[in-house]
C-alpha cells in the first residue's frame, strides 16, 4: 500500500514507456510488500510521477541530464511491511523498472536513487482517519501479515 513518488527529467518517457514504468512500478512494489494480484488490492498503490524541467535538476552543481538520466522514487510505505530483504528486492526491482522502460533510443546511462520511508505505525492517515499495520494489512491483502488482520 504505498505511495510512490518519482522524479523524473521532463520528456523521458514519454507515451508507451511512461505506461511500461508506471506498470514495472506497481509490479516491483506488489512484489516487494507481497500485495496478491487482485485488482481492489493493487489500486492501493499510487505512483505519481513529477517531472523536472531542464536546468532544474543538477548533479554537483550541473545540469548533466543531457548526459545522465537521473531518476529518483521516493517510497512511502508503513512500518512493519518490509524486511532487510523485501528492501533489497524493492530497491533492485525499481532500478529495473526505470532500466526496462527505457525508449530505446536513449542511450544516456541510467542513474537511479531509491529512498524508503517506513512511516511509522499511527502516522499515516487515510481518507480522514489514522490507520495501523492491522488495517494496511486488510486493505493491501499483505500476504505475510495476514495474521494481524484477525486482530481487528
Amino acid at each position: 500500500m504505498p505511495n510512490i513518488l518519482v522524479h523524473l527529467p521532463k520528456g523521458s518517457y514519454p507515451g508507451e514507456a511512461r505506461a511500461a514504468l508506471v506498470r514495472g512500478i506497481n509490479a516491483a512494489a506488489a512484489r516487494a510488500e507481497q500485495i496478491p494480484d487482485h485488482p481492489h488490492r493493487r489500486m492501493l498503490c499510487w505512483v505519481l510521477i513529477d517531472e523536472i524541467d531542464p536546468g532544474s535538476w543538477t548533479c554537483g552543481g550541473a545540469d548533466l541530464t543531457s548526459q545522465l538520466l537521473p531518476c529518483v522514487a521516493i517510497v512511502h510505505v508503513p512500518a512493519g511491511v518490509l524486511d532487510d530483504a523485501s528492501r533489497a528486492l524493492y530497491v533492485r526491482e525499481l532500478h529495473d523498472a526505470f532500466k526496462h522502460a527505457l525508449p530505446p533510443e536513449d542511450t544516456r546511462p541510467l542513474a537511479s536513487s531509491v529512498v524508503l520511508h517506513e512511516v511509522a505505525d499511527g502516522a499515516w492517515g487515510a481518507n480522514g482517519a489514522v490507520w495501523t499495520l492491522p488495517q494496511f494489512a486488510k486493505a493491501a491483502g499483505f500476504i505475510h501479515l495476514q495474521g494481524l488482520v484477525n486482530g481487528l
